[in-house]
């Protein structure tokens, strides 16, 4: 098994099995991360492979600043914004006004499997999914999804929000 820059020298050199070592370290996990994004398993592994694609093509930029799974984390993440982006324009996201909710009516999930909640999460609208994964996720600011969407810090947390109150209804559903 290579190193990490041995498999970057490989990949940066066009070399077939190390590019498949690469894709195979991290093919599953960044699977994972595009259904998050997407409705259904043919998306995702059409979001995938573009996004592994765009690491092949741009690895000679990678600069080490960060671990090489973050580096092909965020490639994956943006290259499934920019594949919902169209999406987002045809259901344009609205802020909602007085919006209610009890964080201390938070569900334990303790009964659903990870299964169950990848399916909760993408039956979620578009909007309100894509910005639950940012937030909820990925780890992003209102302030940042704001950016990224090209929205209003306040349309991202009501989408947040209502993105929680439908899960909530689900998991309640479920159990």
């Amino acid at each position: 098994m290579l190193n990490e820059k041995q498999i970057i020298r490989g990949c940066c050199e066009g070399d077939r099995a190390t590019q498949c070592e690469l894709y195979n370290s991290y093919s599953t996990t960044m699977l994972m991360v595009c259904m998050r994004y997407s409705k259904n398993r043919d998306d995702a592994e059409d979001i995938l492979q573009e996004a592994f694609i765009k690491i092949f093509k741009s690895i000679k930029n990678f600069r080490g600043q960060s671990t090489l799974g973050y580096w092909i984390k965020k490639i994956v993440v943006n290259t499934a914004l920019n594949h919902q982006r169209s999406k987002l324009y045809l259901f344009p996201m609205v802020e909602l006004n007085d919006i209610s909710y009890s964080s201390g009516n938070d569900q334990i999930i303790e009964n659903c499997s990870l299964e169950e909640l990848l399916k909760m999460i993408q039956a979620l609208p578009i909007g309100c999914q894509v910005i639950f994964n940012l937030y909820a996720i990925e780890g992003y600011k209102h302030r940042e999804i704001a950016l990224i969407l090209d929205i209003s810090p306040g349309t991202s947390k009501s989408q947040f929000a209502r993105a929680r109150t439908l899960l909530q209804q689900m998991i309640s559903q479920a159990n």
